[in-house]
């Protein structure tokens, strides 16, 4: 088993998570956060500490392709290893839908 980030980081991009991950497998896009698969040991710690409740063990429903999204994008983004402040209006996007395809970027952040 893994965690995986889903797209309710997308456009928030909380970091309460990165700070509690002992393995730092916590990688850093433009405008969300991934985990990298294969380095998560499946602690779990970072699931309740996501203000967007967009951490999801892959063991749920539909989390195949999200293990595929995080292990693409973790190769691609830097390590992120230290809490930051969220994106501005994160509030506001917290639990919007289709935030996928409205507002990903492919670009690493840091």
């Amino acid at each position: 088993m893994t965690y995986v980030v889903t797209d309710n980081c997308i456009a928030c991009k909380y970091t309460d998570c990165v700070e509690v991950c002992p393995v730092d497998c916590f990688y850093e896009g433009e405008n969300m956060l991934v985990i990298h698969p294969d380095e998560c040991i499946d602690c779990g710690v970072c699931e309740p500490e996501c203000p967007a409740d967009a951490i999801r063990p892959d063991t749920e429903p539909d989390t195949d392709a999200w293990v595929e999204f995080n292990r693409k994008y973790a190769q691609a983004w830097p390590v992120i290893i230290g809490k930051k402040d969220p994106l501005p209006g994160a509030e506001e996007r917290d639990g919007e839908t289709g935030k996928l395809d409205r507002y990903f970027s492919p670009n690493a952040g840091g």
